[in-house]
């Protein structure tokens, strides 16, 4: 059996794990990591991967990796990374044609929440860049009767990822540069805030763009900041 993401998608057991970790994150008030999180992952990884250049094969692990990355969330949000690489194998490494592509993405999942893991691969590389990239205010659940206001809104992160209105991530292959542009409405959340809890994360980027052989690069309402 080849490893498609249509055939990941359709697969029973990654349905449930998906579905048990919205389950488990909505009751913890976390932002979203299910399908709307999960599907622009996929499709920014395969965007990512075809813009560097890679071959179509990489092209459908790295979406792949970007749809089941984080469904090991229900198990523990601390080492979901760990849980979600270990689901994966289990659903699909006696019933792949080629077990490298399965422990490719393994290893994707498993490294990419915590950049004291080596990247080791294209695949991870692209992964963490296509995760950690998306902010945006459709990430914010927002409680039926809340009205959203930088004073309502006790939790950072809900904060910033709620000012951000636009989210865009841009490759450029002459220039070996990928960019990640923010537009940010500053009514909730100031610039600073974003540096506050998101620094670790964009290093973390920069990393990865590093292994594919690109610069990262970071514009906030249109000012250069990486």
């Amino acid at each position: 059996m080849k490893l498609t993401l249509d055939l990941v998608k359709n697969n029973s057991k990654i349905k449930d794990f998906i579905r048990q970790t919205e389950h488990y994150l909505n009751a913890i008030d976390y932002t979203d990591h299910g399908q709307r999180h999960i599907n622009i992952a996929a499709d920014r990884a395969r965007s990512i991967a075809r813009k560097i250049g890679l071959p179509a094969g990489e092209q459908e692990l790295c979406a792949i990796a970007g749809y089941c990355h984080d469904s090991g969330n229900f198990l523990g949000r601390t080492q979901h990374h760990y849980w979600g690489a270990l689901l994966f194998s289990q659903v699909f490494l006696n019933e792949a044609e080629n077990p490298h592509d399965v422990s490719t993405i393994a290893q994707a999942i498993v490294s990419h929440d915590k950049d004291e893991i080596k990247i080791v691969s294209m695949v991870t590389a692209v992964l963490i860049l296509a995760d950690k990239s998306d902010v945006h205010r459709s990430r914010v659940k927002i409680k039926k009767g809340q009205i959203p206001t930088m004073s309502s809104m006790a939790d950072i992160h809900d904060r910033v990822n709620y000012a951000v209105v636009d989210n865009d991530l841009t490759v450029e292959p002459k220039k070996k540069l990928i960019t990640l542009k923010l537009k940010l409405d500053t009514k909730f959340s100031a610039p600073l805030e974003y540096f506050e809890i998101f620094t670790a994360r964009m290093a973390f980027c920069r990393l990865a763009a590093e292994y594919l052989g690109y610069k990262f690069g970071l514009e906030i309402n249109k000012f250069k900041l990486l």
